[in-house]
């Protein structure tokens, strides 16, 4: 079992590194972790931070070499590459504003030294979203991305002794041009995982290159992984970390597919384990932090540092620790207050919790074994649950008036009652594939709101109704969810199924 713990004042001294999101993270050995450029309201940044392992301390060293636009180092990007070869940071791309950058930069993390290398060979083509891996202690491998008109599937091998770049040949299967994916150096074969392809869709299929490798005389070609296991949601935005046997896949955003353009952010962990070569969920005691694409996760010993990203309207800037529960700072959690959800209008049932918890000991057991059991959070006697109501569910009536206008079009005036149960006639009837992702905000709620409607309000004191009632013949998974960003594609049938065994008003 592993715990998230938000990185506190006592983990680091010096200054933190600012918010931002499409930003590279890299190891310098065991010893520091670089940070450089990324986004943020709409600047493009820069700088560097650096995190010195052993002294806990962050940093901005002054750097000096080659100069961009009259500023040392790289112009400002985001989504960009960075790899690391020993002592040094390769850097090349990204984006600026709509410009597509191809320029290529190395810093010397022993002297703070930044070199443009542009002189050497022919560079690949200016993209961003690429994504790259070292390969042995020597080369980086450099696959897809964007350039502003396609999507790329080439695939560069950069030698970083003689820095010429070469475009390697593959024949046979190809995966389908990508950007926004992550490639990952397992051993012999680069491991790509998921991204926007062309036309836009989110993908999420695992390829393996090989013929990377030095000796091993293999001719370079790719194969279509179909693993075992819970894989995760298709995704792009995403990391894939090393750490120990396995690999570890954070977050990312993602799209309906069939059911719409609009993103989804995921704050889910999922393990490629390379022993039982299958997917895994990685158990967590407790919440993670906020769903989030464009971040970075670095593995530091036996912990995951993760930093900055964007969930389609905030930046972030905080710091977290993935751990083992017997990791020493997994302590902290027994210390910390009860994390309440920032937007209250979300999950209102919690708010209706802590009152009626304080009002009698007695039911605390229950309602202890309730929640763990069904991981629910549950109105007790005596506290009014506080539910969005479908006049205040603004998001729900602009759907009605949708609906009445195309349903009603002729019958002049439509009751309220007949616009609401418009849209819950309308979902009865739809099947996943129906539903736009727009509607699973009120789709969700409506569907909370019927539960504790009917289920919910009408208990009055005996706790073992309400566990009967729910370990029965009723079993409502999706209660507890705070916001839609947590459903996952996979989710929607079994919402919808649930949502149509539940009685209207």
């Amino acid at each position: 079992m592993h715990c998230w713990i938000q990185a506190s004042s006592s983990d680091f001294s010096g200054t933190l590194p600012k918010p931002r999101s499409g930003h590279t993270t890299v190891n310098i050995g065991k010893s520091k972790v670089v940070v450089f450029g990324g986004l943020v309201d709409k600047k493009f940044l820069n700088d560097i931070a650096v995190y010195d392992i052993e002294n806990k301390l962050w940093f901005q060293p002054e750097c000096t070499g080659s100069e961009a636009d009259g500023e040392v180092g790289p112009s400002p990007r985001a989504f960009h590459i960075a790899v690391a070869i020993d002592c040094h940071m390769f850097i090349f791309g990204g984006r600026s504003g709509s410009k597509r950058l191809g320029d290529f930069w190395v810093l010397d993390t022993d002297i703070w030294q930044w070199s443009e290398l542009t002189s050497f060979g022919d560079l690949p083509s200016p993209r961003d979203f690429a994504a790259a891996s070292s390969v042995g202690n020597r080369k980086i491998v450099m696959y897809g991305g964007w350039d502003g008109k396609k999507w790329l599937s080439d695939i560069y091998v950069l030698d970083t002794i003689s820095l010429e770049w070469t475009e390697l040949s593959v024949s046979g299967t190809f995966p389908p041009p990508r950007c926004g994916h992550t490639a990952t150096m397992v051993e012999k074969r680069l491991l790509v995982y998921g991204g926007r392809g062309g036309g836009g869709p989110i993908m999420g299929d695992l390829w393996a290159l090989k013929g990377l490798v030095e000796g091993e005389n293999e001719t370079p070609g790719w194969t279509q992984l179909k693993l075992p296991g819970q894989a995760p949601s298709p995704r792009c935005g995403h990391t894939v970390t090393s750490g120990g046997h396995y690999l570890l896949l954070f977050g990312g955003h993602g799209t309906g597919g069939w059911l719409s353009r609009y993103d989804i952010y995921h704050n889910d962990c999922i393990v490629l384990d390379r022993v039982s070569v299958q997917w895994k969920r990685l158990p967590t005691s407790n919440e993670p932090p906020a769903a989030r694409a464009y971040h970075s996760m670095t593995c530091i010993g036996s912990r995951y540092l993760l930093f900055g990203g964007f969930d389609g309207k905030t930046t972030f800037g905080d710091l977290w620790w993935l751990v083992a529960e017997e990791d020493p700072i997994a302590k902290r959690l027994s210390a910390l207050p009860p994390r309440i959800p920032e937007n209250k209008d979300v999950s209102p049932e919690i708010d209706a919790l802590q009152p009626a918890v304080k009002e009698s000991k007695k039911i605390v057991s229950p309602v202890s074994e309730l929640q763990k059991r069904l991981k629910i959070c549950v109105s007790l006697p005596g506290s009014k649950l506080q539910i969005i109501e479908e006049a205040e569910d603004k998001e729900f009536l602009e759907l009605a008036s949708q609906l009445v206008a195309d349903k009603f079009a002729s019958k002049g005036h439509i009751s309220h009652n007949q616009a609401i149960e418009a849209v819950r006639d309308h979902w009865r009837k739809s099947t996943p594939q129906l539903i736009q992702l727009k509607e699973l905000g009120p789709l969700l709620r409506d569907y909370q709101r019927l539960i504790a409607r009917h289920h919910i309000m009408k208990v009055e004191s005996d706790m073992q109704s309400v566990l009967s009632d729910f370990l029965g013949k009723e079993r409502h998974n999706f209660y507890h969810i705070k916001n839609v960003s947590q459903l996952r594609m996979d989710d929607i049938p079994k919402l919808l199924a649930e949502y149509k065994r539940l009685p209207s008003d």
